[in-house]
This record gives structure tokens, C-alpha cells and sequence, in this order.
């Protein structure tokens, strides 16, 4: 599938069609992404990722789709864990929920662009140097544990080094400006608190990229499955935000979920050269690990504790017919 330059051409402009038609047409206009839109864009989402995958099945064979569903099924477990982290982010900084999709949007379309690098460096190294697996395998594995046996703690803005840089480069206004990430205050182009947001999520991406593009590459070593995959999980992670966003404090157990299967895809990278574990029975063991843990977390609730989630310390902007202090000169918009 990575042989034809057409197959890449083809999808790239697939994708940008779809990110066009989302922001351009279906979110053209700020609003509040309620729960039952969400459902139904995420099942948008999941639907054309697997038409996509029955597709290439139909294309390359049974091999080719299965490693391609295994690894959709391993990125779209993993980006989960990217959803714990934007709630703590949109938390702190108050982020008014009519403007996160827009934040997620610009964030997701820097993510496209970093993986794309990513899984290129990545199928380079593995191609060129075999020793490479072993690597891979191990970042899975020091991860996988980390994950394991980590505390989760609020996000602190004031602690976050990437908060004060984006603060040292760029001067940032105290208010939010509508759905802008720069404006004018008397003159001066300044950046608001939404563009540190966005600044924010692509760094996190990042580091999560870290850990995924690895274990995809677990499954396999096409970097066209690898690519596209990514992308798909990817493109419904906005969606999917919307609908699990209430729901990540239930789902306490899916982190040992998530822990166990980058252990397992670490075990399969690194045991490349003594045993080949087949496609589908990653898959149906990937499957189980991530059920078993969603519903472990349902049917064994963890105990309410306080301190969950952070004090947003910038005020959203009020609603219109809101009471609200005297006005400060208007600032220029951009």
C-alpha cells in the first residue's frame, strides 16, 4: 500500500476535505457541542473509519485489514488517555465549552501534521536499523509500567514550563476574546489565554505520540496502515472528548487498561525475531484488555474524592444578559 504515491494523494485529500466540511460547514458557527451531537459524531467518526478499513481489506487482503483495525482499535484506546488531559486543561483555564471544539480542531490538525513526521521518522529508522524494534519495544514497556503506577494529579498552569514560555514569547491578555486567539488591546497584538490552550494540547499530543506511534508500529511496519490509522483515531478524538468528557472520572480502571495493552504490544515488539504473535490474536487480546477494564470501572465505581480536576483561574467571558462588572475599554479584535 506505501508504494503508490496515489494512495497517499488520494487520502491526504480525503482528510482535508473532511476537516474542511467540519469547521467550514457543520461548526462554522460557535455553540456548545451538547452529548447527544457528540454520540452521533462520533459514531460519524467510527463509521467511516471502518468503511476505510473495509476497504483496504478488500484491497490488500485479510492480513492488511486486520493489522489495520488492530492498530485503529490500539490508537483509538490510547488517545483516550489524551481526553484525561484536555478535560484538566480546559479545567484550569476555564475554557467556555462553546469554544473547546474550535481549541480541539486547531489542535488536532497540528497533531496530523506531527504524527505524519513522526510515523515518517519512524518507518525510516525501522527500515534502516533493525535494533530499532528493540527500542520501540522498550519505550512501550518503561511506559506501559509508568502508566501503571502513576498519580494522577491536577494540571497546574502555573508549574507548566510550557504556560511560562508561551507567556515569555507571546503577551497574553487576561480575558478571553470570543472564540479569538489573538487580539488588540489599546494598539498592542496580543495573544488570549485560548491560543496558550492550543499551544497546550499540541505539546501534549506530542508526548502521547511518543507512546502510540511505537505500539502501532508493534502491528505493523506498513507505513500507509500505520499513517492511516492514526488519522482516522485521530479525526473522531474531538467527538469522542464530547462524549467521554463527563464520564473520565468514572472510568478510573481504564488507565491499567490502557497500561497492560502498550505492556503486551512492548512484549510482541521485542520477541519480533523468536515469535511472531498472529494479527488477530492481537487484536482479540487488545479488544479484551480495554473492554474488561471500561467495565471493571462500571461495575466497581471508585469511591467520590474530593480534589478531582483544577480551579479554573481565568474567568470565561459572561453570557450575553449576564450581570457583569463595568466594561473595560474595548480592545481592537482580530
Amino acid at each position: 500500500m506505501a508504494t503508490s504515491i496515489w494512495f497517499w494523494v488520494l487520502f491526504n485529500a480525503f482528510v482535508l476535505l473532511l476537516l474542511a466540511l467540519d469547521l467550514g460547514v457543520f461548526h462554522r458557527r460557535a455553540h456548545e457541542i451538547r452529548f447527544r451531537e457528540a454520540v452521533l459524531w462520533s459514531v460519524a467518526w467510527v463509521a467511516v473509519a471502518l468503511l476505510f478499513g473495509a476497504w483496504l481489506w478488500n484491497a490488500a487482503g485479510r492480513d492488511a485489514g486486520l493489522a489495520w483495525y488492530t492498530g485503529y482499535l490500539v490508537e483509538k484506546a490510547l488517545s483516550v488517555d489524551n481526553i484525561f488531559v484536555f478535560v484538566m486543561i480546559f479545567l484550569y483555564f476555564g475554557v467556555p465549552p462553546k469554544y473547546q471544539h474550535r481549541v480541539l480542531f486547531w489542535g488536532i490538525l497540528g497533531a496530523l501534521v506531527m504524527r505524519g513526521i513522526f510515523i515518517a521518522v519512524g518507518a525510516m529508522l525501522l527500515a534502516s536499523f533493525h535494533w530499532v524494534v528493540y527500542v520501540f519495544g522498550g519505550i512501550l514497556l518503561i511506559t506501559g509500567a509508568k502508566m501503571a503506577f502513576r498519580e494522577d494529579k491536577p494540571f497546574d498552569g502555573s508549574a507548566s514550563p510550557v504556560v511560562r514560555l508561551a507567556h515569555r514569547v507571546f503577551p497574553v491578555t487576561e480575558q478571553y476574546d470570543g472564540q479569538r486567539f489573538f487580539t488588540r488591546e489599546r494598539g498592542r497584538l496580543m495573544a488570549t489565554p485560548l491560543f496558550v490552550v492550543v499551544i497546550l494540547i499540541e505539546v501534549s499530543d506530542l508526548v502521547f505520540a511518543v507512546d502510540s506511534i511505537p505500539a502501532i508500529f508493534a502491528i505493523t511496519q506498513d507505513p500507509f496502515i500505520v499513517y492511516t490509522s492514526n488519522v482516522f483515531a485521530i479525526l473522531g478524538l474531538r467527538a469522542m472528548y464530547f462524549v467521554l468528557a463527563s464520564l473520565v472520572g468514572r472510568l478510573y480502571l481504564l488507565r491499567f487498561g490502557l497500561a497492560a495493552i502498550l505492556v503486551f504490544v512492548g512484549i510482541k515488539m521485542m520477541l519480533v525475531d523468536v515469535f511472531r504473535i498472529p494479527v488477530v490474536v492481537s487484536l482479540g487480546v487488545i479488544g479484551t484488555m480495554l473492554a474488561s477494564s471500561v467495565l471493571a470501572s462500571l461495575a466497581w465505581p471508585a469511591p467520590a474524592s474530593a480534589g478531582k480536576g483544577a480551579v479554573a483561574k481565568i474567568e470565561p467571558e459572561p453570557e450575553a444578559g449576564a450581570d457583569a462588572a463595568p466594561e473595560q475599554p474595548p480592545a481592537e479584535r482580530v
